[in-house]
């Protein structure tokens, strides 16, 4: 998974049959050309040496399709633009790389104040597990460097925001697993033979039930590099492949308080593309299933929170469960265990602390009002689920009529922003919680 593409730098939406463009991204060709602006309407597109191709009434995805292409060729846009006068005029833009900065492991730090004391926490943002050897970028290597701009900042916790994370690379979601608990195991898969293979950070663990597994070890992380302060992992239900194998995996090890909707997505199986005879495409084709340290698979399932936070109903068709003929959860002998039997740098999430912290946080979201409308919203949606009154759509269509105008793409950022802040507040309450418990590193940041 990659941060990068070629094309124009232009995030673009469809209104009305028209492609338009939201917002140029900075540093792109269509920015430095300056012939775009955005609100723009794209009306055709021509390749290089081709006629321009009506794309009114296209779906969004083609016309997508029709303007990326390989760094240095050149796409003309037929473009109209309606200002004070409207004008129609051709913009020919030589295509190149468009970093996807926004898709970045970033992070943000908040404060909390109580017993008379400040404390500060982090907040790393996680979209994807991305990377990519040839350009060298790397989630792993971005959250490894955050996590030492925390420590110089002495943060008192961590959150690992996985909320909107649908997966990525699996090799970087074990070596960044590394980072939280060092050495062990983290994921296993399991072919349609029956070979069960380990992937683990540092060398392997020879134990009375791994003893037949294979496994396959990424290098040790460097100690120095380690984070082994407080930490919460927020999840929900968009959770799912990658972030519920970190997830999990810090869950299995004790390291992690898990935080969010009752269960993450519940992808567990392994799948690869086989292309079909006489090139007449390709199909999905299931080859094995994903497993956590302690032998549970994440397939149907998911990731099980320790705090549970009330979920928009919208969610609660998300995931394996709500498809067709799911795959059920299996299980494999647990290979949780550190090389050496070696005592764990951290100190243990146990059940009695868990259970404090969720006593704390289900008082906390009672007495908040965000939470208290995420609720009430649910129990209308529930009450009138399968009914449609016409005078409620009658009174709702009367209420946006003429006021409602389309929410720009920095508007819809911004809201969604917004919608996700409860969850990562509460996420920052329990961090404050389990330090002020008493909670801290075993043997340092």
């Amino acid at each position: 998974m990659q941060l990068s593409l070629e094309g124009i730098g232009a995030i673009l939406s469809s209104d009305n049959g028209f492609t338009v463009i939201e917002e140029l991204t900075a540093g792109g060709s269509a920015a430095r050309s300056g012939l775009l602006k955005p609100k723009d309407k794209i009306i055709a597109v021509a390749q290089e040496g081709e006629r321009p191709v009506n794309v009114i009434d296209m779906d969004l995805h083609d016309v997508i399709k029709m303007i990326r292409g390989r760094k240095g060729t050149r796409v003309t846009l037929t473009i109209l633009r309606q200002e004070e006068r409207t004008s129609r005029f051709n913009a020919t833009i030589t295509r190149d790389k468009v970093e996807l900065k926004e898709q970045e492991a970033r992070i943000e730090y908040v404060t909390r104040k109580a017993g008379g004391r400040e404390y500060t926490f982090g907040v790393i943002d996680l979209p994807s597990f991305y990377g990519d050897e040839k350009e060298k970028k790397s989630c792993y290597e971005d959250v490894k460097d955050l996590l030492a701009e925390a420590r110089q900042r002495h943060v008192d916790g961590i959150v690992l925001d996985l909320s909107r994370n649908g997966g990525g690379l699996l090799k970087e979601a074990v070596r960044l697993s590394g980072l939280f608990v060092h050495k062990g195991g983290i994921v296993a898969t399991r072919d349609g033979l029956g070979q069960v293979t380990v992937l683990a950070n540092g060398p392997a663990y020879v134990g009375p039930t791994s003893y037949k597994n294979k496994w396959m070890t990424l290098p040790e992380e460097d100690p120095r590099a380690l984070y082994m302060g407080p930490l919460v992992v927020l999840t929900s239900r968009m959770s799912a492949s990658a972030s519920e194998i970190v997830a999990g995996a810090l869950k299995d090890y004790a390291r992690a308080v898990i935080v969010g909707s009752d269960h993450t997505f519940g992808k567990g199986s392994v799948q690869v593309m086989m292309p079909l005879p006489w090139n007449l495409g390709g199909m999905t084709v299931t080859t094995g299933m994903f497993f956590l340290p302690g032998g549970r698979s994440t397939q149907k399932t998911g990731v099980e929170a320790d705090l549970k936070l009330p979920v928009w109903s919208t969610l609660e068709d998300v995931g394996e469960t709500a498809l067709d003929y799911p795959l059920p959860a299996q299980a494999i002998p647990p290979f949780l265990a550190v090389p050496g039997n070696a005592a764990p740098l951290w100190k243990p999430i146990k059940q009695s602390l868990l259970a404090e912290l969720a006593a704390r946080s289900r008082a906390r979201v009672a007495r908040d009002p965000k939470f208290a409308e995420i609720i009430k919203g649910n129990k209308e949606a529930a009450a009138r689920k399968g009914i449609i009154r016409l005078a409620d759509l009658r009174r709702d269509m009367a209420k946006e009529n003429g006021i409602k105008k389309k929410e720009t793409y920095t508007e819809l950022k911004q809201k969604a922003k917004e919608q996700y802040a409860p969850f990562v507040d509460e996420s920052v309450n329990v961090l404050l919680d389990m330090v002020t418990m008493g909670y801290a590193h075993a043997s340092g940041n």
